[in-house]
């Protein structure tokens, strides 16, 4: 697998002896047991169950997760201070991607460093961002960057990290079918695994709105997770972005920056909203990321937790202030100084309805409504069109054999408190869903910011263990019951 720098040493971080501090067995000794080394260079899978996983002679295993973006490598990476637990981490891509094809010049992540794999459930652990960064000899000197926000390209080559060292961790072998008897079976591409838990995290897919499904196959209508290889040559040519979020906005920007002989004629920056907003990055609002708010968000009838991502969708898909800025200030250079005043068409508040080939001529006709002014429609010619439109959840095929199994509420595969799906099994034996309940779990869901502490939810389940919670936040969110006093 291609990753950047060297991996770690075998005994070069430790971690902690319970999956961190904090924690407290149910029932049990704890484990004075010695977490199976880190993976060297040129190694395959060194630790004391991993030669056997890789050739197959190990059948049966503790967890199986499917698919290896951060949720389940969170989820492997805490699992490695765990030696009494089998795991097998499943990816069916090759090697470790994370939007790889949206890796801009000067993208950044809009939450904190430490909201990484392990760190906020686990400091000590050697898959922190900050092991990361000592273990590539490079720590002093971001440091000294200084960066405002972690740059995209060094978190992903960070989680290249992780998943690389990570004796359990396996590319090129997809799950083809789950099902259960007395234990979970899994057919991959490769073999037959059995388990006691699965956990599932296959991440989203690229969403792209009606209009613009017919012309997929054209390489000139893409979506922005193909944007570093599909927009290469945009020179002299008229694009149209349609999306509003962080991604709309970074490639808005890398579009207009680009040096002046490789301009495109126009770019145009097309928003369902009624402006081009920021992020709500304020403290108070950071707090509907924490643990405690989650656990509410979960009480709440369904009609009230629609309604909240509704109107706090901006907490978590508004633009960076700074990416705003410096738009700002290339339209303020591009019209004013360089006397481009036509090379950027912004259009807040419409919507796309239609997408046709222009029949005068070469490139495409979008019609566009706008919101405030729905019976008219507005034309927009353009050679290129760019979805910055979001994602979905993936589907899960491999779920087919246990669908009837489970319960689904309102679209989603029902969870319980440690994300396991409600399902009519046994209760030992648990199926995780990761980055799948967004209406049962909120805006934070997909997030990195509970990305640690939902796998340390999991992997209490796993242990029978209770890890004391961190305090919970500043606000009362639920209401207090008045005192009844009997007569």
């Amino acid at each position: 697998m291609a990753v950047t720098g060297a991996v770690g040493q075998p005994g070069s971080a430790t971690a902690s002896s319970a999956a961190g501090a904090g924690v407290v067995p149910a029932g049990s000794a704890e484990s004075t047991a010695v977490p199976p080394p880190l993976v060297e260079s040129g190694d395959v899978c060194p630790s004391r169950f991993g030669a056997a996983l890789v050739d197959g002679s190990v059948q049966h295993l503790s967890c199986v997760g499917v698919g290896v973006g951060p949720a389940n490598l969170s989820l492997a990476s805490l699992m490695w201070s765990r030696p009494e637990l089998t795991g097998l981490f499943l990816e069916r891509r090759p090697e470790f991607g994370w939007h790889d094809g949206q890796q801009m010049p000067g993208a950044t992540l809009q939450v904190s460093m430490l909201k990484d794999l392990v760190s906020l459930t686990d400091p000590t652990s050697p898959f922190s961002f900050l092991a990361y960064l000592h273990d590539q000899g490079r720590i002093y000197h971001y440091l000294n960057a200084r960066f405002e926000a972690v740059p995209r390209m060094e978190f992903r080559n960070y989680l290249a990290w992780a998943a690389a060292r990570n004796p359990s961790v396996v590319f090129g072998e997809e799950v083809m079918s789950i099902d259960f008897d007395t234990m979970f079976r899994i057919q991959t591409s490769r073999r037959e695994l059995t388990a006691d838990h699965v956990s599932i995290g296959v991440g989203n897919q690229p969403w792209i709105p009606p209009a613009g499904r017919p012309f997929l196959s054209d390489p000139r209508v893409f979506h922005i997770s193909d944007f570093t290889s599909a927009a290469t040559d945009m020179t002299g040519l008229r694009v149209a972005v349609i999306g509003g979020g962080q991604s709309g906005a970074e490639a808005f920007l890398e579009l207009i920056n680009r040096p002046a002989d490789r301009l495109p004629r126009r770019v145009s920056w097309v928003s369902r909203r009624a402006n081009f907003f920021p992020i709500d990055d304020s403290p108070f609002t950071n707090d509907y990321y924490m643990p405690d708010h989650s656990d509410y968000f979960a009480s709440l009838p369904l009609a009230a937790r629609e309604q909240f991502n509704l109107a706090h969708l901006l907490t978590s898909d508004g633009i960076s202030e700074a990416t705003l800025r410096q738009i700002y200030q290339q339209i303020y250079t591009h019209h004013y100084i360089h006397s481009r005043p036509d090379l950027i068409a912004l259009y807040p508040h419409r919507e796309l309805t239609g997408l046709t080939r222009n029949p005068a001529g070469a490139g495409y006709e979008l019609a566009l409504r706008h919101g405030q002014h729905p019976d008219l429609t507005e034309h927009l010619d353009s050679d290129i069109v760019v979805f910055a439109t979001g994602f979905a959840p993936h589907p899960m095929p491999f779920l087919q054999p246990l669908r009837h199994r489970l319960h689904v509420e309102n679209g989603e595969y029902r969870i319980d408190a440690h994300y396991a799906a409600v399902w009519d099994g046994p209760g030992d034996h648990h199926l995780f869903l990761q980055n799948a309940a967004r209406t049962q779990r909120g805006l934070a869901d997909p997030n990195l910011s509970l990305l640690a502490w939902r796998s340390q939810r999991i992997l209490d389940s796993l242990t029978n263990t209770n890890t004391n919670p961190q305090n919970p936040s500043f606000i009362e969110w639920v209401t207090k019951r008045p005192n009844v006093t009997a007569e």
